[in-house]
């Protein structure tokens, strides 16, 4: 019976030493068709189930880009910089360049290169090394379907998806898809968005010497990049427009024609927020996305950042710098504390053309101009005028101007008294300047004159100047006391908030919304949001124009003369807030409204992100070397002027509307009866000497000034006693008229008496006098700030621009232990009657407005 071949049967018999270990051919026949078979079931078992997944999120995210006004590129939202574009709208060779250089086989392969596999098998078996042969369509899936993987479970997985997705997706779509999909370098994903960045063009006018370079660098784009390894970019340029031309996708002249494009340099890597961009791309942000805050928003965060928008806003790119340029012209002796806020806007529509909230974003991301408060000053004074005006007051109506002001209540003629102290509120005026008893309210607005307004305020009512405030356009959140001081600008406010108000009144009574878009596109260029230009009337013209030609007085007679430089109609407020913590000038042309608001922070501290606190503008600059403060009239107004100066550059001038005077039609209110408050007779004491005339006068609680005259009466006699016979409140200010002796030599002047009165007031007496003051500083037991002496002495008689020395007090002298008042400011010496900060007190302000 013959034996039973063994399926495994080594050591074959019969055989030679080698033979008998080598495989029959059943066994490797066996074993072939086993593995065939069990890898074929295993790919038709991953075929089954593999499925062309969704695509990754990202890949269809665009970054929505922010523009100027002119058009130029602010910045842009989102993480990854890409425009999806359309493969019909390129030219052909754009795509090719990318065939050539990735898969040349991409127009008929199935999706996976069998061929390319292999030849990569064998030459990493025998090279040791890691060769690709991925196809463009294997890429495509790899960053479009399933991110990046090196796994062999994951690439067998990626090829099936690219068979798949051969069966089921175009040629051209797969194209379109990769050229929108795949990375460049420098932050940048899709061809359109590497055509900006790389040559500032869209894809469309690529070159084909452009493509060819883009399409060179893919493997390696950060390393590739012209700007980082030039040499490597040009030999991956050569391998790619040669083989553009011998696969057919460039003719033979655009091949000899081809050279080694030129390109936009790498920028170095920069916190695209920093400056002033970010302020400018916060704002604008804020302005669009829907919130809590802002349910009206357009758009949500997503959308701003994925869906690839354009947004072009009201931001004017040369205005924005001359801003910035303002700024940096603060003097360099100015506290590292101040912060200057600029905005300025379209009175007409409400687009804001430059905002200043801050010199760099990164660095300190409040921006003062729209999310922090200054203490307005008298910056609310036409707003108490605008009332006023609505009540049938005109600005030919007279009122006391002389300081302090002695406001009462219309009604019962009361006097205002601060409940907390007891005290009657008796608003002095910028320097402790007298107006007169009768002064116009044009003038007094000219003038800023604190007591007359104090009095208007009250004849209108403290809440009527808050209810103008508020429908003017500062917010309905801002708390405006309806206390008698308001109309001295206690309340803090928003700058962005002033200038609106500001605007109103430059627009003739219509209110508009601020606002830093104009519009919102989709890449194709349809419109899918417009800011707010709508206009709300909101006041009658005709008070708007009595109130503008108020504030252009400022400009001609007061405080704000530096404004005349622009050589144009102008219209304008300055304000200083109490203990001068703010310095404001808001005014404005026809077609434009800017307001600049100074203030000093107690406490900064960048890195710690402290920006807090309020504290009294240090004075530099030329102001500091007068000994002044800082007041609006001062630093703001010269930056305002500056600004617009640059603003108005080409601006057609245009006229504000004419005003025509009124008749008085408006009764002051009645001084108050003896009953109310203690008064004195004032006496007629002509023709006696002027030491015992003032010593008898003051003995009755008056404050004398004197006015030199010449005549033939001997020197020192009185001449007249202005209101003598009248009664007037005791403390009330009395101007006697005195001889000179000298009736031949009119030029002569008598030296006024100065001699504890505060340094800016006695300044101003002298002047007033046509005497030029000159100050000197000692130690003393005085206040700070106080005229311990002059020379010559008060009544001598002096040529018209005499000098007159002044011996001010600097408090005193430092004992060596820290003691002793260093302040020397020259600030008044009277005491704050209302030390809080919080702007709410009756007395805020007094004694502080220019």
């Amino acid at each position: 019976m013959a034996r039973r071949r063994r399926f495994w049967n080594y050591p074959r018999p019969n055989k030679g030493p080698v033979r008998r270990w080598l495989p029959s051919w059943r066994i490797v026949v066996g074993t072939a068709l086993t593995g065939t078979a069990l890898g074929a079931g295993l790919f038709v078992a991953a075929w089954s189930t593999t499925t062309i997944p969704d695509n990754l999120e990202q890949v269809n995210d665009q970054a929505t880009t922010v523009y100027w006004a002119n058009g130029k590129v602010m910045g842009t939202f989102g993480a990854q910089k890409r425009e999806l574009v359309k493969l019909a709208d390129l030219p052909p060779y754009v795509g090719n360049a990318v065939v050539a250089s990735e898969d040349k086989t991409f127009w008929t392969n199935s999706g996976v290169d069998i061929k390319g596999i292999a030849r990569a098998a064998y030459s990493n078996v025998t090279s040791g090394g890691t060769q690709g042969a991925s196809t463009l369509t294997q890429q495509y899936v790899e960053r479009y379907y399933m991110d990046t993987t090196k796994s062999y479970a994951g690439k067998a997985r990626e090829a099936i998806i690219a068979l798949k997705v051969g069966q089921t997706q175009s040629k051209e779509e797969v194209l379109e898809n990769y050229l929108n999909t795949i990375y460049w370098g420098r932050n940048t994903y899709g061809i359109q968005a590497a055509s900006q960045e790389y040559f500032k063009k869209d894809a469309k006018d690529l070159t084909p010497s452009e493509a060819a370079l883009l399409a060179g660098i893919i493997p390696s784009p950060n390393n590739w990049d012209p700007s980082v390894n030039e040499k490597q970019a040009k030999v991956r340029f050569d391998r790619g427009i040669r083989r553009m031309y011998e696969q057919g996708y460039i003719t033979k002249e655009e091949h000899s024609k081809a050279e080694f494009p030129k390109f936009q340099k790498k920028k170095e890597a920069t916190n695209t927020w920093g400056g002033q961009k970010g302020y400018l791309l916060a704002a604008v942000r804020k302005e669009l996305i829907r919130t809590d805050a802002n349910p009206d928003g357009p758009f949500t965060e997503q959308d701003l950042d994925t869906r690839g928008l354009k947004i072009t806003t009201t931001i004017d790119q040369k205005l924005q710098n001359a801003a910035v340029d303002v700024a940096k012209s603060l003097p360099d002796d100015a506290s590292k504390n101040v912060r200057m806020s600029l905005v300025s806007m379209d009175p007409q529509t409400g687009a804001v053309k430059a905002i200043y909230g801050g010199p760099d974003y990164v660095k300190q991301s409040l921006n003062t101009a729209t999310q922090d408060i200054m203490q307005a000053g008298s910056t609310f004074k036409p707003f108490t005028l605008i009332g006023a005006l609505e009540k049938g007051v005109t600005l030919e109506d007279r009122f006391d101007g002389n300081s302090p002001g002695h406001p009462t209540y219309p009604d019962t003629g009361q006097p205002v008294v601060d409940e907390s102290t007891g005290k009657r509120w008796e608003p002095e005026n910028f320097g402790y300047y007298d107006y007169g008893s009768s002064i116009s309210l044009a003038d007094a607005t000219a003038n800023s004159v604190n007591s007359a307004f104090a009095q208007l305020n009250l004849d209108i009512g403290p809440k009527k100047t808050a209810e103008v405030a508020h429908k003017a356009g500062i917010r309905e959140s801002t708390d405006i006391q309806a206390v008698p001081s308001n109309v001295l600008g206690t309340a803090s406010v928003y700058p962005i908030d002033m200038a609106r108000a500001y605007s109103t009144i430059a627009a003739g009574g219509y209110r508009t919304t601020p606002h830093f878009v104009e519009k919102v596109q989709t890449l194709d260029g349809t419109d899918v949001y417009a800011g707010p230009v709508e206009q709300e009337k909101e006041f009658d013209a005709d008070d708007m124009t009595a109130a503008t030609y108020a504030m252009t007085q400022v400009v001609e007679k007061g405080s704000g003369k530096t404004a005349l430089e622009l050589g144009r109609p102008v219209a304008g407020k300055t304000g200083t807030s109490q203990k001068n913590r703010s310095a404001w000038f808001a005014g404005f042309v026809p077609q434009l409204t800017t307001v600049v608001g100074l203030r000093q922070y107690k406490d900064v501290d960048l890195e710690k992100g402290i920006l807090a606190g309020e504290a009294t503008i240090d004075p530099f600059g030329e102001w500091k070397q007068q000994g002044l403060g800082i007041t609006g009239g001062s630093w703001p107004v010269r930056a305002w002027t500056d600004f617009m100066q640059v603003a108005t550059e080409g601006m057609d001038e245009e006229t504000f509307p004419e005003y025509v005077p009124a008749q008085p039609t408006f009764t002051p209110t009645p001084t108050p009866t003896e009953t109310e408050e203690e008064k004195v007779t004032v006496p007629d004491l002509t023709g006696q000497d002027v030491a015992k005339v003032t010593s008898e006068l003051e003995k009755l609680g008056l404050v004398v000034r004197t006015q030199a005259q010449n005549s033939d009466q001997r020197k020192g006699v009185v001449l007249q006693i202005m209101g003598a016979g009248t009664d007037v409140p005791k403390n009330s200010t009395v101007t006697i008229v005195v001889s000179t002796g000298q009736p031949d030599q009119p030029e002569q002047v008598v030296v006024p008496n100065v001699v504890g009165q505060p340094r800016t007031s006695a300044e101003q007496m002298l002047r007033g006098d046509s005497l030029e003051p000159k100050v000197r500083e000692e130690f003393s037991d005085e206040p700070v700030g106080v005229v311990i002496a002059m020379n010559p002495g008060s009544g001598n008689s002096v040529d018209p621009g005499t000098p007159v020395t002044i011996t001010v007090s600097k408090g005193p002298k430092d004992d060596g232990n820290g003691n002793g008042n260093g302040n020397g400011n020259g600030n008044s010496p009277s005491p704050d009657p209302t030390p809080t900060d919080d702007g709410g007190g009756i007395l805020d302000g007094v004694g502080q407005d220019d």
